[in-house]
């Protein structure tokens, strides 16, 4: 197997020798290291590269350079080699420019010079960088195959399972890729069965349910302890954080998430306001990082798994799955948080995962190319799909009733939204029916004060409205509110009927539910914070009160 560039530039000799030394030394077993004086000839060898159907993983280029300064070096080589992380090298006076270059060359990180001790000012930033890449990048021998119809509901729920899941593949659609027939000979199988899944031991899957491909890829499902401390419900950003403090302070902790770890979050292509990325990450690279942090302390995860009912007898619980078995813990923290609300209008149904999706948009983006597209909803999250998809859309639209994206959505996504010449957001708008033959073919619009209506071509449409509460399984074994969003703490307090059914001599913990030892984080809490940081914060809150609850017992 080719192994990967790392690509240095710098024309300080002294500087550039020292940091070829560096990388070389830490990094020449896994990595090809390539180092230039000459910004022109670095062009130059990523040309010829990429003809050899080569990869870089890495640029490295100095700021001050005679021929271009170091940001004009990676915005070209950003056009040939997208994927590959951007290290600018500064001195202090540069950091403003480095800075400023994050927004316009997407830079990963700047580097100050010097940069010694390596061990700690080097390579802690460097192997997260390739670590992030190599995530994102498999070669092609080596990736599974889902060989499937573009536009088949299918097809979307196998792709949207493995994405969620971090998991590369290599999508061939049917219809239009070269190979794909080759494989559905050597499978013995046709069109009218697929999709199919090729997996990279040359195993395949006909048509399967998640379920058989989570086993097919190496993901578990069933417990491996008779007793756990904390059983955490959901693997969204509350999910994860609880997950990682249960398990680094020594608890037995399993993680259950009925579908893709990470949550709504998961699906954003870039967080720009999380602590501590001032480069931004997308909601894959948070949840990679924090699967693998919650792992390395030992936490168990089982996916796609689903809960069916909870029973509570002498204190503990009794968790049973979707699959029949149970699971026993002494605690239980629900982080299910929400999901996107279904669009209620005339022929939506017949086109989910045919071109209707309820977020997704880096799932399908590809298959949008020069195609338009529209998107419901104006916060955050539709934002940042519309900010993605604008790189493979001919069009996006951003459909909203109100009279501005600054209403609903944070100013800088706004912002940035407003310098993309194909978004349009389409104001005091809403949609109301969808059309097509077998696949969604066009959307039917409405101006809210004009009452004016016009039916459009579409390709895709991405919703992204409300939220409600991922909780329909619980049934009455907790009390919520009549929106379904589970109460906690003081809020149990503020019910008539508390001295009733709360019989502990203290009061709940404040994200205890209505059942001891049973706890609430995230957005499934009623009065809880929205955004990520407030589900990590809220996540880790419920761990420390886990603690005190299992010091009762």
């Amino acid at each position: 197997m080719k192994l990967p560039y790392i690509i240095i530039i710098d024309d300080d000799v002294q500087v550039l020798r020292a940091i070829q030394r560096d990388i070389r030394n830490e990094y020449r077993d896994d990595y090809k290291i390539a180092a230039t004086e000459s910004a022109r000839e670095a062009l130059e060898l990523i040309k010829e590269l990429k003809l050899q159907n080569d990869e870089v993983a890495l640029f490295i280029s100095d700021q001050r350079m005679p021929e271009m300064e170091g940001i004009e070096f990676l915005d070209a080589a950003n056009q040939i080699f997208p994927s590959a992380k951007k290290v600018l090298l500064t001195a202090y006076s540069d950091i403003e420019a480095a800075i400023k270059a994050i927004n316009s060359v997407k830079l990963d990180y700047y580097l100050l010079k010097p940069w010694h001790p390596p061990e700690e000012k080097l390579y802690p930033a460097v192997n997260d960088l390739l670590d992030d890449w190599q995530a994102q990048y498999t070669p092609d021998h080596e990736a599974m195959r889902i060989i499937g119809f573009q536009w088949s509901p299918k097809s979307h729920r196998l792709k949207e399972f493995l994405s969620g899941n971090l998991i590369p593949y290599i999508w061939m659609d049917a219809e239009n890729h070269a190979d794909a027939d080759k494989y559905l000979t050597s499978a013995n199988t046709s069109r009218s069965n697929l999709p199919l899944v090729v997996l990279k031991d040359g195993a395949f899957l006909l048509d399967p349910k998640l379920s058989e491909l989570a086993a097919g890829v190496g993901l578990h499902q069933t417990a491996t302890r008779e007793m756990y401390d904390v059983l955490i419900i959901g693997a969204g950003p509350a999910g994860l954080a609880a997950s990682v403090y249960g398990s680094c302070e020594g608890l037995k902790t399993l993680l259950i998430e009925k579908s893709n770890p990470g949550g709504q979050a998961s699906s954003s292509n870039r967080i720009e306001n999380y602590l501590g990325f001032p480069n931004g990450l997308s909601g894959a690279e948070l949840t990679r990082r924090a699967i693998t942090q919650t792992q390395r302390f030992g936490t168990e995860i089982l996916t796609p798994t689903e809960v069916q009912t909870i029973a509570v007898k002498d204190g503990y619980k009794i968790t049973t799955l979707m699959h029949g078995s149970e699971v026993h813990s002494k605690a239980i923290v629900i982080a299910t948080g929400v999901a996107y609300t279904k669009l209620e209008i005339p022929g939506i149904e017949k086109f989910n995962g045919a071109g209707v999706y309820y977020g997704a948009a880096s799932v399908e983006a590809h298959a949008c190319r020069n195609e338009t597209v529209y998107i419901v909803g104006g916060g955050n999250s539709a934002c940042q799909a519309a900010l993605y998809l604008c790189q493979f859309a001919r069009e996006v639209n951003i459909v909203i009733r109100r009279d501005s994206l600054f209403q609903t959505a944070a100013n800088y996504l706004v912002e940035n939204i407003k310098s993309m010449p194909n978004i349009n957001a389409l104001v005091n708008t809403e949609l109301i029916a969808c059309s097509g033959s077998s696949v969604l073919e066009n959307v039917t619009l409405k101006n809210v004060n004009t009452g004016e209506e016009k039916t459009v071509l579409a390709k895709a449409l991405f919703v992204y409205i409300g939220a409600k509460p991922g909780v329909a399984w619980l049934n009455g074994l907790v009390k919520k509110d009549e929106t379904g969003f589970i109460l906690s703490g003081s809020d149990l307090m503020k019910e008539k009927s508390f001295k009733s059914w709360w019989k502990l001599k203290r009061n709940p913990f404040m994200p205890e539910t209505s059942v001891p030892g049973i706890f609430a984080a995230g957005d499934v809490r009623f009065g809880a914070m929205k955004g990520i940081s407030a589900a990590v914060g809220e996540g880790s809150m419920a761990i420390r009160f886990v603690r005190k609850y299992l010091q009762e017992m």
